[in-house]
């Protein structure tokens, strides 16, 4: 996969398709390529920084387990969406942890390299800024849909969150590769509540389930469920 192939598929993302050209040229310059099994862990919690990332196939699956084995799913980090930029700021130890989610392929900004160019270009750390802020606004929202929202809505929401890759997708997918052990576990729900909400959704038409993915059917009514 040639660096050409890298940037058509980061350009369907909005933050990477919004840079000045130069920045793009410069990260997909300095980038390296890196492939990760099914399961392989790419960090862990306390790890020092390495960097960022970019997911140009499959997906990485970011949260942490406790001391009795039980995960908190904070997300799937899917192409072309980037990560890993906390720790570009603070240069603190990484605060969770990023494993791949079958054959995945990343790009990689190692952390020297990447603070070498803003050291020439400060310029450019708005831009990584406003990459971090998209987080910061996406983490709030779902913080306070978890305290507000009815589990239907939030489920809702967040299946909606998904397929328009968390703002940074301009056409939203409609088949989402996301088995629902991962949905239940990103909305701190119990499996068995989260297949009777999809098979209720399914009856209604709105969703179609199969084996580790689920499609939206009609977006419209699925949107009006988070109205509540």
């Amino acid at each position: 996969m040639d660096k050409q192939v890298w940037r058509a598929r980061l350009m369907r993302g909005q933050w990477f398709s919004h840079l000045p050209v130069s920045l793009q040229d410069s990260l997909l310059g300095a980038a390296r390529v890196r492939h990760l099994s099914a399961g392989q862990r790419l960090f862990q919690r306390g790890d020092p920084p390495c960097g960022l990332y970019a997911v140009l196939e499959g997906a990485v699956r970011v949260g942490a387990v406790n001391e009795q084995g039980k995960e908190a799913l904070l997300g799937l980090v899917e192409s072309p969406n980037w990560f890993g930029e906390i720790c570009l700021f603070d240069g603190q130890p990484r605060t969770h942890d990023a494993f791949g989610v079958g054959q995945s392929t990343l790009l990689h900004l190692p952390q020297t390299v990447l603070l070498k160019m803003l050291d020439e270009q400060p310029g450019h750390w708005r831009q990584l800024a406003l990459l971090m802020s998209q987080k910061l606004r996406m983490t709030f929202i779902n913080l306070e849909q978890l305290s507000l929202l009815p589990a239907p809505a939030r489920l809702a929401h967040r299946l909606l969150m998904i397929a328009e890759g968390y703002g940074q997708l301009d056409e939203p997918r409609r088949v989402l590769q996301l088995p629902q052990e991962q949905l239940a576990a990103m909305l701190s729900l119990s499996r068995q509540t989260t297949n009777q909400i999809l098979k209720d959704l399914q009856g209604q038409g709105i969703l179609r389930l199969g084996y580790g993915e689920i499609e939206i059917l009609d977006v419209q009514r699925l949107r009006a469920l988070v109205v509540v």
